[in-house]
């Protein structure tokens, strides 16, 4: 069933790909493994289609790392919840990547955590494209300014931009939010060629990749029969 369902979903990755004139190739796919099992996640490991695994939790990544034993180091380990700073240096251990900035006091944790090792940390700036109070992110008016500070800390390496788009009846009602998102990416980031632009998630994965998202965040669609 996983290995249909992430089959399932390269297709549809590559046609949306096509359909804007982008190479497939480029667009990169992290499974969120929230909700799945340990078995599960060997699954998609095995599948040899997925290069990275999304976890919101620090804890529950290192949990699941340790259960995969040497397995786990053949994935991506990314970060795509809110870190609290309390658990940065551990953050810095469990994962190979940091998807969730979106303040100077999230940078500052995770760069004093770092720096006595000597160590780097690729991370992506989260931007707020909703108005729910749990949703994490920097705003967009003060997207700027962030990025601009963001190279005092360097141990932290600034990949790009990510985002979580509104909840909506329709992929359709979502494609301006990627359309803005795509325009501050190309205004931030340009001649970037290793620059990612992580949205679109499983209801809207298709339109995101249409508007220009070089990685996509996959749970639902990959584990559901």
């Amino acid at each position: 069933m996983i290995l249909d369902n992430l089959t399932k979903i390269r297709y549809c990755i590559r046609a949306a790909a096509q359909k804007s004139g982008r190479d497939p190739d480029r667009i990169g796919l992290v499974v969120v493994t929230k909700y799945a099992t340990t078995q599960q996640i060997r699954e998609v490991i095995a599948s040899g289609l997925v290069s990275d695994i999304g976890e919101s939790r620090v804890q529950t990544a290192e949990t699941k790392r340790c259960e995969l034993g040497e397995l786990a180091g053949r994935i991506r380990w990314r970060l795509i919840g809110h870190l609290q700073t309390n658990k940065a240096r551990k953050a810095t251990q469990v994962f190979d990547a940091v998807d969730s900035i979106d303040s100077l006091h999230v940078a500052q944790a995770l760069e004093n955590a770092l720096a006595p090792e000597g160590k780097t940390l690729s991370i992506l700036v989260q931007v707020k494209l909703t108005q729910r109070e749990t949703q994490g992110g920097v705003a967009p008016e003060a997207l700027e300014d962030l990025l601009q500070k963001l190279p005092a800390y360097p141990h932290l390496q600034v990949r790009g931009l990510m985002t979580i788009a509104p909840q909506a009846s329709s992929p359709e009602d979502v494609r301006p939010h990627f359309r803005r998102m795509r325009g501050w990416f190309d205004r931030f980031f340009t001649n970037r060629p290793e620059a990612q632009l992580s949205m679109g998630m499983s209801s809207d994965y298709k339109v995101a990749v249409e508007e220009g998202a070089t990685m996509v965040r996959c749970g639902a669609v990959v584990f559901d029969e």
